[in-house]
């Protein structure tokens, strides 16, 4: 299911509760004001109508709630492939370029680009000094041993990470 109609569904779902909710109380309150109705018949009846409720209340809130989550998640994962066509189109681009047009932090570009990597979709490297995000081909990066930015030799850094201790460039291999 969709996330906005999950959301919505569940807002249906709250809504449609708390009316019916409302409205049997009302009908308790008026029967009891006639006196037609005890204390005790009232409590009851409100208790009934809480255990009949209160599921259709409960689910409500829980599809509203997912529905939020999967549209953040949904969010997230377009702005990745959006990053990642501009990557493979451009070959070379600019962190402040993808950061203007995904409308992102740096820090956000970043986490990006780190799960492109654990993913095993993107290979290239980028220099965080001068802010470029270079395309290339993973063999041709792995098989050089040294940084194609400064020539210095490199070191592990993390899964599918080499980093340059020189200048900081950070080499990204797709598994």
């Amino acid at each position: 299911m969709h996330p906005r109609t999950m959301q919505t569904l569940g807002v249906l779902m709250i809504g449609t509760g708390l009316f019916l909710g409302m409205a049997f109380l009302g009908f308790l309150a008026i029967q009891r004001a006639r006196a037609e109705l005890t204390p005790g018949g009232f409590a009851l009846g409100a208790f009934l109508i809480f255990l009949v409720l209160s599921p259709l209340l409960v689910a409500g809130l829980y599809l509203w709630r997912r529905g939020a989550v999967e549209a953040q998640e949904a969010e997230v994962a377009e702005k990745q492939r959006q990053l990642l066509g501009m990557i493979q189109a451009r070959g070379k681009v600019a962190l402040s370029d993808i950061a203007l047009e995904l409308r992102a932090t740096r820090d956000q570009v970043r986490a990006w680009i780190y799960d492109l990597v654990h993913l095993g979709l993107f290979s290239g490297y980028i220099n965080w000094s001068e802010g470029l995000l270079y395309s290339a081909e993973a063999a041709a990066l792995r098989d050089a041993g040294r940084c194609p930015h400064c020539g210095g030799a490199l070191e592990l850094a993390g899964k599918g990470v080499i980093r340059c201790p020189y200048c900081g460039t950070e080499i990204f291999l797709a598994q």
